[in-house]
């Protein structure tokens, strides 16, 4: 092999490693944003809105169980 060959070997292992790790900061990115709130459609605010009616569901068992005596 010539230096001209190490050089374009160099260089094409250089673009292939770049390459990914663009890719891979891009997906990052992009999954860290859906998990900050943004006002509605992101999976944090989805799982906000779960947990708040989970936690009006449970209050409202609590109530019921209340005013049937409780248990016993």
């Amino acid at each position: 092999m010539t230096a001209q060959d190490y050089a374009a070997l160099t260089v094409s292992l250089i673009t292939i490693g770049a390459a990914f790790i663009g890719m891979t900061r891009w997906l990052v990115k992009h999954y860290l944003a859906e998990l900050k709130p943004n006002g509605g459609s992101s999976v944090s605010d989805r799982i906000l809105r779960v947990e708040n009616r989970v936690d009006e569901i449970y209050s409202l068992l609590l109530e019921n169980n209340k005013a049937k005596g409780g248990r016993k």
